[in-house]
């Protein structure tokens, strides 16, 4: 990927007032009519709140829009113009009954229309999780982008990245909840080790589990209808090294011998605890 593929891209919408390709339209802004904006069916966010694009309309009303909406040429219509960023302030202007809005026009490929939206979007957290996820999961498939590239570009954790994206594994209706806001992304995780993840998440909502409170039942769960061999008894050394590594951070360590190898597990709780054991493993 070159330089130029990568511009603007981590910093939002204030790299793309100050800079696009060439050719570029004029930077300063001008009024469109309202009906000549469309929006992108490569913007990642599909929900908006009634009640805050009422307030941003009210707003609107007293002060007008304060921030030019950013779009670029329609691909298929020439009249029309597809928004980039700024798609609650079209909605709300309409709600106040503007006619036209203030625009920056750019020169922008699919793939940098939806980095920028889903950028703009996950810096100002107006996406819910499953939204985001959904953001990432196209950014890789359609696009070739890894999940280290995503990581670095969006101002994230590779672990970021790779937990939200876990969400799409989700059933259906688990999903529809996440997106619903009944259940939050911890919740949806936490889900992912059930047996049962629509059952659970059924009572997560009815009633109002916590994060913490789910984990325990999803494990719960799991071990009751996947039953493991009793594991062998861990000499004195084994269970000394266990302690001293868990010492050393601050984590739960386990270690299982297998003939000449084994496997060495180290429990996490939050992403943050996951980043330092990332950070220390990269010196």
């Amino acid at each position: 990927m070159t330089g130029k593929e990568k511009r603007g891209l981590g910093r939002g919408l204030s790299a793309l007032l100050g800079e696009a390709a060439e050719p570029a339209p004029p930077r300063s802004p001008r009024q469109l009519p309202v009906e000549r904006l469309e929006p992108s069916p490569l913007q990642p966010r599909r929900r908006f709140d009634a009640e805050e694009l009422e307030s941003l309309a009210a707003s609107i009303r007293a002060n007008g829009i304060l921030q030019p909406i950013l779009v670029r040429r329609h691909p298929a219509k020439p009249d029309r113009h597809e928004i980039v960023a700024g798609e609650r302030r079209w909605r709300a202007a309409q709600l106040a009954g503007l006619h036209e809005v203030p625009v920056l026009e750019r020169v922008l490929s699919d793939r940098e229309v939806l980095e920028m939206a889903l950028v703009e979007n996950v810096q100002r957290r107006d996406l819910s999780a499953l939204e985001e996820a959904e953001g990432y999961q196209r950014l890789i498939a359609e696009f070739g982008r890894s999940q280290e590239d995503l990581a670095q570009e969006i101002g994230k954790s590779r672990a970021h990245v790779a937990n939200t994206l876990r969400l799409l594994k989700l059933p259906d209706e688990a999903k529809a909840m996440l997106a619903e806001g009944r259940i939050t992304a911890g919740h949806g995780r936490a889900l992912l080790a059930a047996f049962d993840p629509v059952a659970l998440a059924r009572r997560v909502v009815a009633e109002d589990l916590s994060v913490r409170r789910t984990e325990a039942l999803a494990a719960q769960r799991g071990t009751a209808k996947r039953p493991r061999k009793a594991a062998a008894p861990k000499d004195a050394d084994t269970r000394a090294l266990e302690r001293d590594l868990s010492r050393a951070l601050g984590l739960e360590v386990e270690i299982a011998h297998a003939g000449a190898g084994g496997r060495l597990t180290i429990r996490y709780r939050t992403l943050e605890q996951l980043d330092e054991v990332v950070r220390r493993l990269n010196g």
